[in-house]
């Protein structure tokens, strides 16, 4: 007999610990460790970083914590109280690009070991936190690998080793580790819409020769993104992703999608673009920015991005589940209301289309 399953088996989002890219620190004070964070993390302005720690006041209980957000022009403080929660931290930490640890306090799924011999004995403590160490600082260069270390971690010396005023070589490899997590892209058209304005379905329509959807699929698949269809209803077409979201019109198609996978980014293409081309599409990539909620463009002359012609990132997904839980499904609310790459392109070539007036006055243009 097969166990039963009470709740539906949703792909989850890849997640570390307490964020979905940390890495904890420890082997020295927290001083120290706090303070190579911040020296690391004036060097990775361009990513959104933090750093998850416990309060260190002594007569605060211990599990409250200490969240510090830095930025390339200083650092901001956010102290919450509460118990110890992943699923909590998860949230909270959902829109950063990787978040530090206080390896002294909480374990993470990747570690950096600082060699410092006056706190041996922690190391020696948290050994089995060890399972994952991406490199060694040395406090002093002359220190040498604590006995029991090496007969732990038979291979802990061909481990990248720096010193701790390395702060340059140490941001760099932060920075490729960084670099490894940023998520694949997937492309998304969007059909089976209600095309009132249209009288009929805008993803049918012929500019080119075929249906205005296929043109669509082809230009996100010449730039090697695999390639959904978002319809309202599922058929047992597998290159197509149902809504799951009802009634929230592109909304819900983009929702869909991350259920679907939500650890890719998706490039969303609706169908009433039809001057949208390979360059409209190449000149989005190029600009993309993973460590934004998206990246958009935005018609030169234009006051609002167009949410349509859009690269939605993983950390996007939560931010529009939260605009639903607020009565909200407009995916541009989202967009000029969230930490987005916007990307300014001329107006004509993401014009749309919505009438049969201005269906014909583009096949004119299209033909000439």
């Amino acid at each position: 007999m097969k166990n039963h399953k009470k709740h539906t088996n949703l792909k989850r989002r890849d997640n570390d610990n307490f964020a979905p890219n940390e890495i904890a620190i420890l082997g020295t004070n927290c001083t120290t460790i706090s303070n190579l964070v911040n020296k690391v993390s004036q060097k990775l302005s361009n990513f959104k970083l933090a750093y998850f720690d416990a309060s260190h006041v002594k007569d605060v209980e211990k599990n409250i914590l200490s969240e510090y957000t830095f930025h390339h022009k200083g650092n901001v403080q956010i102290t919450t109280s509460g118990k110890l929660n992943k699923y909590q931290q998860r949230l909270d930490f959902a829109q950063f690009d990787s978040v530090f640890i206080n390896g002294n306090h909480y374990q993470a799924a990747k570690q950096i070991l600082v060699l410092d011999e006056a706190k041996e004995a922690s190391v020696l403590k948290r050994l089995e936190q060890l399972d994952c160490i991406q490199f060694i600082v040395k406090l002093k260069k002359e220190t040498e690998f604590f006995d029991f270390l090496v007969e732990k971690y038979p291979n802990i010396k061909n481990k990248i080793c720096y010193t701790i005023d390395q702060v340059d070589q140490i941001a760099n490899h932060i920075h490729n580790l960084i670099q490894e997590k940023i998520a694949p892209i997937k492309g998304l058209v969007l059909v089976g819409g209600k095309s009132t304005r249209m009288g009929q379905d805008k993803s049918e329509l012929d500019y080119f020769g075929k249906p205005q959807k296929e043109v669509a699929k082809e230009l996100l698949e010449n730039n090697n993104l695999k390639t959904f269809y978002s319809v309202e209803k599922a058929t047992n077409n597998v290159n197509e992703i149902s809504d799951k979201f009802y009634n929230l019109g592109p909304f819900g198609g983009i929702c869909s999608a991350f259920q679907k996978d939500p650890n890719s980014a998706w490039f969303v293409l609706a169908t009433d673009l039809p001057f949208v081309n390979n360059k409209v599409i190449e000149f989005l990539l190029n600009h993309r920015n993973p460590s934004k909620v998206a990246t958009a463009i935005k018609g030169k002359t234009k006051q609002f991005v167009e949410p349509l012609i859009t690269i939605y990132e993983p950390k996007a997904y939560p931010i529009l589940l939260q605009y639903l839980a607020q009565g909200y499904s407009c995916p541009r609310k989202m967009l000029i209301n969230s930490d987005v790459e916007i990307v300014e392109i001329d107006d004509d070539l993401i014009r749309n289309v919505n009438t049969p007036e201005e269906f014909e006055m583009a096949i004119k243009e299209i033909v000439k």
